[in-house]
């Protein structure tokens, strides 16, 4: 008998529907949530016309690797901020450090003659002078042998060098500081912080100790003495020394020697005329800021210049004695000074007697 549900004659054979057909088809719950669908709404089916109407939905691994990536990338984020918030605090390559710079120390001593002043042709003066073998201009400023120290690298020890050699030459040898034109060549050179004390020693020089125009350059007085030879005799030494971890001292110690003659025509002996010699030891500071800036700082400046009258105000420009002047006191102070002796301290008397060695012997 054919069971209940069953065509009497029972299920036809050979057409769809049969039990042996769909026996070997399962499907599990796994199959059924992967095949489900989920419809488009209307607005979404309407965007375009080849718009499907369905989408699928991202399987539960797919989420799983989307939250994983967006970790990983927080994570190399938070990484590359930690490094660079470290190299930055690790760093070597601080920015240079710039101290302030003190107000200079002058000192300014003229070197009275113990009789006439020598006078004659400049080439014969300098022949039978101390500067018979001295160089000519800035030649005479010879650099050590540079080396770096604790905290300056080789090529630092060389740029303040070179800043001190440039400054010496702007204040000693420019023609134009010589014949009081300009102070602009020693000026530009000067750290900032000394720029006020400098103007007000152009200015208004005094013998304070602090404003003293002849520390800063040499300038000659343009109503008594002009060069009568361009070429200045030039001889001494720069040394250099790390005092401090950000500081760089360089001491410049020479003797300049000139040629002058009256700044008037027919002044004093025809054709005649005589030396005048300028002992400068200048004491630089260098910090890593004027270093990159190319500015110096002017610690102390200690002149010995003559031969000049010792009641003469030289603070400000020089006044040479020329060629068969005496000076109104002779013998000047009590301590006879050589201005070509360098290597020694300065003249501590307010006056010194220019010893006779350092006149040409005609």
């Amino acid at each position: 008998m054919a069971g209940r549900g069953d065509p009497p004659e029972g299920t036809p054979e050979g057409l769809p529907g049969g039990e042996d057909e769909y026996r070997s088809v399962v499907f599990d719950e796994a199959f059924v949530r992967a095949a489900h669908l989920q419809e488009f709404s209307a607005r979404e089916r309407m965007g375009g016309e080849h718009a499907e109407a369905v989408r699928s939905r991202p399987s539960s691994w797919e989420g799983r690797s989307g939250s994983r990536q967006a970790l990983m990338l927080v994570l190399l984020i938070l990484l590359a901020f930690g490094t660079a918030i470290y190299l930055g605090v690790r760093n070597p390559y601080q920015p240079p450090v710039d101290l302030r710079a003190e107000p200079l120390r002058t000192t300014v001593v003229p070197l009275a003659p113990q009789g006439p002043v020598v006078g004659g042709l400049p080439d014969r003066l300098f022949d039978h002078s101390p500067v018979a073998e001295y160089r000519k201009g800035a030649a005479g400023i010879n650099f050590p042998v540079a080396g770096r120290t604790t905290h300056f690298a080789e090529s630092q020890v060389v740029a303040a060098l070179s800043i001190a050699k440039e400054y010496l030459v702007a204040s000693s040898l420019e023609p134009d500081v010589l014949s009081g034109v300009t102070v602009r060549p020693a000026r530009l050179l000067l750290d900032p912080d000394q720029l006020e004390q400098f103007d007000r020693s152009v200015e208004a020089p005094a013998d304070d100790g602090r404003h003293a125009l002849a520390a800063w350059l040499v300038r000659f007085d343009p109503r008594q003495a002009v060069l009568a030879d361009p070429a200045v005799r030039v001889q001494g030494t720069l040394r250099f020394e790390e005092t401090g971890p950000d500081t760089l001292d360089v001491t410049a110690d020479h003797t300049y020697t000139y040629a002058l003659r009256p700044a008037a025509r027919g002044a004093g002996p025809v054709g005649q005329a005589s030396l005048f010699t300028v002992h400068r030891e200048v004491h630089f500071r260098f910090d890593p800021e004027d270093l990159r800036m190319h500015r110096a700082e002017l610690v102390t400046s200690t002149v010995e210049a003559g031969p000049q009258a010792c009641g003469a105000d030289t603070t400000g420009s020089l006044k040479p004695l020329l060629a068969g002047a005496r000076a109104p006191e002779a013998g000047g102070g009590p301590l006879v000074t050589d201005p070509y002796a360098t290597g020694r301290p300065a003249a501590p008397s307010l006056c010194g007697a220019l010893a006779p060695g350092a006149q040409p012997s005609l």
